[in-house]
C-alpha cells in the first residue's frame, strides 16, 4: 500500500511540470496585434505607424 501512494505522489508532484513543458511550443511565441484606424503594423519596427496617402 506504501508503494502505492508513493507512486500516487509522484505522478501528482511531476503533472503540472509536463503540462507546462507541453506549452512551450513556438506557437506561443507568435501574437497577433491590431492597430488602430489609420494606421499600419510596420514588421521592421513591430509598431503601428501611420498609413502615407
Amino acid at each position: 500500500m506504501k508503494i502505492k501512494i508513493a507512486f500516487t505522489l509522484l505522478i501528482l508532484a511531476f503533472t503540472p511540470g509536463s503540462a507546462m513543458a507541453y506549452c512551450q511550443g513556438s506557437d506561443h511565441s507568435q501574437s497577433a496585434m491590431n492597430c488602430g484606424d489609420g494606421k499600419v503594423l510596420d514588421a521592421a519596427t513591430n509598431a503601428c505607424v501611420p498609413v502615407a496617402g
